[in-house]
């Protein structure tokens, strides 16, 4: 199996910053395009930001400029990195991975079970 686990979350004022991690581990041979997502209660999840293996990212409009993301393709891990950060915000922040499992098998779509960021005014 595959499993993914964020961590860096909590509670941070207006202005601050945070820096989330997502670690997948278990039976991987590749992972492609890794993503951070963000929902708030009643809403859809939404695209935060996106990078390829080769390292091309992609991010919601609204986020330009204020957040990064990265990977360590070595260590199965992607980065978040959140500045100036606003009380709307606050979300479940989850992560989300193609992995292939074993070679010449196809991508799989994996989550992980979430990260509370909540930003207070």
């Amino acid at each position: 199996q595959v499993q993914l686990v964020e961590s860096g979350g909590g509670l941070v004022q207006a202005g601050g910053s945070l820096r989330l991690s997502c670690a997948a581990s278990g039976s991987i041979f590749s992972i492609n395009a890794m993503n951070w997502y963000r929902q708030v209660p009643g809403k859809q999840r939404e695209l935060v930001a996106a990078i390829t293996r080769g390292g091309s990212t992609n991010y919601a409009d609204s986020l330009k400029g204020r957040f990064t993301i990265s990977r360590d393709n070595a260590k199965n891990t992607v980065y978040l990195q959140m500045n100036s950060l606003k009380p709307e915000d606050t979300a479940v922040y989850y992560c989300n991975a193609d992995v292939r499992r074993r070679i010449a098998t196809p991508y799989q779509n994996y989550w992980g079970q979430g990260t509370q960021v909540t930003v207070s005014s």
